[in-house]
């Protein structure tokens, strides 16, 4: 048996192996150390090997799905070994096969996943600065490509956020950066692009890749075939729900960076809690199908006007419509179609996935009678795609049991009447008792016993039992079964008979249970692109009618999509914020053309980070196809989102919180364009104040100067407002405060104009500072104030300095052009000449 344990170990050496022993999965040597600590399982001992006990750890196999979601979630992976061979039959060991590997990124069950969560896996590709990615979610069978430029694998991974990562073994880890994510290591020759070409042929059918558009994508190519030969080995079968590839195209959606989703807190907070999110107050879906839709959307904000404006068409409808709260009941019934479809095509679906299955096909007639009655293009569209698969709702009320058992070993999943053999064995169980009571009349009468008995017991099975004081009327055809001592047990041939059908009645209709139950999946294959779309259509049906219930509830109101570069947002408010306050202030936000950026000042707590986020926030649910919190919105062309909020370090990576600020500024700087949405708060405050005011000043220039994107730009470095008087498409704007005594009242309602002061010290006061720190802190700031008042005072002849607003800034001289702005040709020798030349060349290639 350890032979045998040793062989498929060696098989699997970086997983868990869970070796199946009768009603046990046992792990043995470091295997069971290890899942003791990890399972908070008893470790013990059997056999020896090398004169040592041989550790060994067991979980029972019924229990395993909750041990497998906790070493899933710890990031482990498990080879699943079964008996395959039969124990009657068998000689020496039962043959037994690794029937399939779960980890974090390959996962189908129910009971490991989370129902509002897609479960990724990502396998990705680098050569020469491109990045090839490719991702698979098996639970759906939804497998997407993307490439493009290296540096965005931070804001892809933020954006899919994989629960597994497959990288080729020659490929540094550092390039992944600060996640926590498994890693599996994979040889280069799984991610070549040839192989991987006629992989994916083979798999789809099909001659050549050009339909799916990836005809030059050979990097996302090759990280498509090593992620499918992966997914496929750790089932152990075909992946028949992969039916079809999408390629994300640059362009496809607004852009948005790793730090502004983390930012916007779009579907977990900074902290890394599920609420308060945006997805946690837009998400009251009926389904977990349109949870999962809904998240995906908030991080994939469309860009094709024609998508949105028939998305918001559809919410428009569905909130003044007074069906909508009955369409919202009626879709409360259904079932994770998408996710029982893969387990059908992975032979995993179990009999309650069936049952949930059919009472979801059941419950679409009701959902299509209310969409009848709607007009808008999308619903129509929706409304045909809910209509069952033919003859998928007749096979499964003939073939399931109304309340079948929860596992299939256990039985009682066929319905009655299906299979006329299975109905005859159920029929020698059910009837057993009467069958036995009738043959104990006609014995009692046949023989004169009295007191004679048929009973039956597991050990000795079916008998006939009579006392001894009757034993001279015993009949010739009685054979003695077991002698007690008051009672002799027999059995008769017809007896014996009966009991032989009896006691394989069971097993023989749990066997044809399995065999019909097998054949039933097989014939629902057939079905799996149609209920897949289905799937689609009910996920995009529950998150519509969420947004409009959300609208008509939060008092929501459509966006306007016009051509003319603007965001204009009347009364608008932060949804998250506005969910967790009473009385929350409603605030404009006006950028066009003329006026590209507001330069915000305020005290702290005022609003500054909240007012800039819930513009941010309404320009994506716009883009999203939702209503939005605020009373009217015009929007522009938008292409990106950026964020630079907050203070947060990268320590394991080097960077200080100043050196992230940075990185992220330069990030902005670079890639934002005259259509991007920049928000930008207290840039410049890690570092020596003269040095952060430059950092500023030269900031705010560039953004109005050759960005020219629409900015919130939120500061406490009030001499920046002066640039105003410069910039005419520089506005500044303020968030409002009152003192009185010794306290603030922050009104956070936005102001034109700049703020008067910061109100720090009164913060400080809330936040608890002791009273005499208070006390002396206000005193420095009185002596800080007349230091600086007057001419000559360093803060008031600051900008004396730099140069003029309307001149342009002026890029660093090159080393080189210094250089050789410095040599004298006439003073050099030939060879002096030749040392220079050389000396020049080794500056710019040091550039």
């Amino acid at each position: 048996m350890m032979q045998q344990y040793l062989a498929l170990k060696a098989e699997h050496p970086d997983k868990l192996l869970f070796y199946r022993m009768g009603d046990f999965y046992e792990l043995f040597y470091e295997d069971a150390q290890r899942a003791a600590r990890l399972m908070d399982i008893t470790l013990t001992a059997r056999g020896q090997s090398a004169g040592q006990p041989i550790p060994m750890a067991g979980i029972p196999f019924h229990a395993a799905e909750q041990y497998l979601a906790r070493l899933v979630k710890l990031g482990e992976s498990v080879a699943i070994c079964e008996q395959v061979g039969d124990p009657a039959t068998s000689k020496g060991p039962v043959e037994r096969k690794v029937m399939r590997v779960v980890t974090p990124g390959t996962l189908t069950d129910a009971a490991l996943l989370d129902e509002k969560s897609d479960n990724l896996l990502l396998a990705l590709s680098l050569s020469r600065g491109r990045l090839g990615l490719a991702w698979l979610s098996l639970a759906s069978g939804r497998f997407a490509l993307w490439e493009g430029k290296s540096d965005a694998l931070p804001s892809e991974l933020e954006r899919l956020r994989p629960a597994e990562i497959l990288l080729a073994d020659d490929h540094d880890l550092a390039l992944l950066g600060q996640q926590s994510r498994p890693v599996k290591r994979l040889p280069l020759w799984h991610f070549d692009a040839e192989a991987a070409n006629r992989l994916l042929c083979k798999h789809f059918g099909t001659h050549d890749l050009v339909g799916f558009g990836v005809e030059n994508m050979s990097l996302a190519v090759g990280a498509a075939g090593a992620l499918l030969q992966y997914a496929r080995a750790t089932q152990g079968a075909e992946l028949a729900h992969v039916q079809g590839l999408s390629v994300e195209v640059r362009g496809q959606y607004i852009e948005l960076d790793a730090a502004t989703r983390r930012n916007l807190e779009l579907t977990e907070t900074i902290r890394g809690e599920p609420a308060p999110t945006l997805a946690s107050v837009l998400d009251q879906c009926m389904t977990s199908m349109g949870s999962r839709l809904l998240r995906h959307w908030l991080h994939h904000p469309l860009r094709d006007r024609s998508k949105l404006l028939a998305r918001l068409g559809a919410v428009a409808e569905l909130r003044e419509h007074s069906a909508l709260p009955s369409l919202q009941q009626a879709l409360r019934p259904i079932a994770d179609i998408e996710r029982i479809a893969s387990r059908i095509a992975l032979k995993s679906a179990r009999p309650r996935d069936l049952s949930s299955l059919r009472d979801s096909l059941a419950a679409l007639p009701a959902i299509q009678q209310q969409l009848a009655r709607m007009d808008a293009p999308l619903l129509q569209q929706l409304q045909q795609h809910l209509t069952a698969p033919e003859a998928v709702l007749p096979t499964l009320q003939a073939a399931i049991l109304l309340e079948p058992a929860s596992l299939l070993r256990d039985g009682g999943v066929i319905n009655d009447g299906y299979h006329a053999e299975l109905d005859e064995l159920r029929g020698i169980q059910t009837n057993c008792d009467q069958y036995l009571l009738a043959l104990e009349a006609r014995e009692r009468e046949r023989t004169g016993i009295p007191n004679l008995k048929v009973e039956f017991n597991r050990v000795h099975g079916f008998y006939i039992e009579v006392s001894k004081a009757q034993g001279d009327k015993v009949p010739d055809d009685y054979r003695r079964r077991q002698t007690l001592k008051n009672a002799e047990r027999y059995i008769t041939p017809e007896l014996k008979t009966f009991e032989d059908k009896a006691l394989s009645a069971q097993e023989r209709a749990l066997a044809l249970e399995k065999r019909l139950y097998e054949a039933l999946l097989d014939e629902l294959m057939h079905s799996l692109a149609a209920l897949q779309l289905l799937a689609q259509a009910v996920s995009a049906l529950d998150v519509l009618s969420t947004f409009a219930a959300q609208a008509a509830l939060l008092d929501w109101h459509a966006p306007q999509f016009v051509d003319e570069p603007v965001i204009d947002i009347q009364q608008g408010r932060h949804p998250v914020v506005e969910a967790q306050v009473d009385d929350f202030i409603a605030n404009d936000t006006g950028l066009s053309l003329t006026r590209k950026l507001l330069l915000i000042t305020g005290p702290n707590m005022g609003g500054k980070s909240t007012y800039m986020r819930q513009t941010a926030l309404i320009v994506l649910l716009a883009h999203v196809g939702s209503f939005v919190p605020a009373q009217q919105v015009r929007l522009g062309p938008i292409d990106r989102i950026f964020t630079r909020i907050g203070a947060s370090d990268d320590l394991a990576g080097g960077r200080s919180t100043f050196m992230v600020e940075m990185t992220e500024t330069a990030n902005i700087l670079h890639n934002a364009s005259e259509h991007s949405l920049v928000l930008m708060d207290e840039v410049g405050r890690g570092t020596s104040t003269f040095d952060g005011l430059a950092l500023a000043y030269a900031i705010v220039r560039q953004l109005v100067e050759k960005n020219r994107s629409y900015t919130l730009f939120a500061t406490h470095y009030f001499e920046l407002t002066r640039l105003s008087q410069d910039y005419p498409q520089l506005a500044n704007v303020h968030l409002d405060a009152v003192e009185h005594k010794d306290t603030v009242v922050f009104l956070h309602s936005v102001k034109d104009g700049p703020a008067s002061q910061s109100y720090g010290l009164a913060v400080a006061q809330l936040a608890g500072v002791p009273a005499s720190v208070i006390r002396v802190a206000r005193r420095h700031l009185q002596q800080l104030e007349a230091m600086s008042i007057g001419a000559g005072g360093p803060q008031a002849d600051l900008f004396a300095t730099l140069p003029p607003a309307d001149e342009p800034l002026a890029a660093e001289p090159h080393p080189a052009m210094q250089a050789l702005q410095q040599l004298d040709p006439d003073a050099l020798t030939p060879r002096e000449a030749l040392e220079q030349l050389y000396r020049l060349q080794q500056l710019l290639q040091a550039e």
